[in-house]
């Protein structure tokens, strides 16, 4: 864990690194103007209203969506450069959604081969033994052959980090995982959250779930109307905010 809102210089390069981010939707400015990082080995827990820009900025840091202007460097490397290789860097990334995003027509142990052996080039035995490594670590080993309907939200969620996973990414992004599950359900796919932080996995986490960003995060970010209003360690942005915009958000949600 880094001090606050640094980046250890020991750990070399951000791993995430938006500089002066914009972007519109015709003429709505959606995010104006987002300086923020994200250290190597840090969770970062961005919080906000529905509408604040959380999940644009997630978004961009991969360029599912493409910024109106600003820049944005992953390790480095800055993945808005016209003449960057997307794909290369994309692959240092992985990808969790609101919504699972599985096959539905593929078995769960297809849905985590089919990227490594098309993407990565993997054969068919090594993808099969990185996919059965990474459903045990999601608890989930013994489910290969089921397909997608006949697992629960929280399962598929599981079964969809598990697929982000077995890409070997450098980083992970997550943008309210967790949204779209049952209370029930919730808890144990935090839980792999919770174990992937405690191996130094990066993450960037776009999330409702305070307790989680209490716990887990080594900085909070909250947003509103498209801009950082306030940033710091969690027990400072969740329990003695600053600014008022901050406080009258948590006041509706802690």
């Amino acid at each position: 864990m880094t001090a606050e809102g640094s980046v250890d210089p020991r750990r070399g390069a951000a791993a995430i690194d938006v500089q002066d981010l914009h972007k519109s939707f015709g003429d709505n400015e959606v995010l104006k103007g987002i300086d923020f990082h994200v250290g190597q080995g840090q969770v970062v827990c961005v919080i906000g209203p529905s509408g604040s820009g959380k999940s644009t900025l997630l978004r961009c840091v991969n360029l599912l969506e493409v910024p109106t202007k600003g820049r944005i460097l992953i390790e480095g490397d800055e993945i808005t450069d016209p003449d960057a290789d997307v794909d290369a860097l994309r692959a240092r990334i992985g990808m969790v959604f609101q919504s699972f995003n599985l096959f539905p027509h593929m078995t769960v142990l297809r849905n985590l081969c089919i990227a490594q052996e098309k993407v990565k080039g993997r054969k068919r035995a090594e993808a099969v033994e990185v996919a059965r490594r990474n459903l045990a670590k999601v608890g989930l080993a013994g489910k290969e052959d089921a397909y997608p309907a006949h697992l629960s939200g929280g399962q598929q969620q599981r079964v969809a980090i598990a697929r982000a996973l077995s890409m070997d990414p450098d980083m992970m992004l997550f943008d309210e995982p967790t949204s779209a599950l049952d209370p029930e359900l919730v808890g144990d796919v935090l839980a792999v959250m919770k174990d992937l932080a405690s191996e130094g996995m990066t993450m960037m986490v776009v999330t409702h779930e305070m307790g989680f960003a209490r716990e887990v995060g080594d900085r909070v970010v909250f947003m509103d109307d498209g801009v950082i209003v306030e940033e710091g360690k969690p027990a400072l942005v969740l329990g003695d905010p600053q600014h008022e915009r901050t406080r009258a958000f948590l006041s509706k949600v802690l």
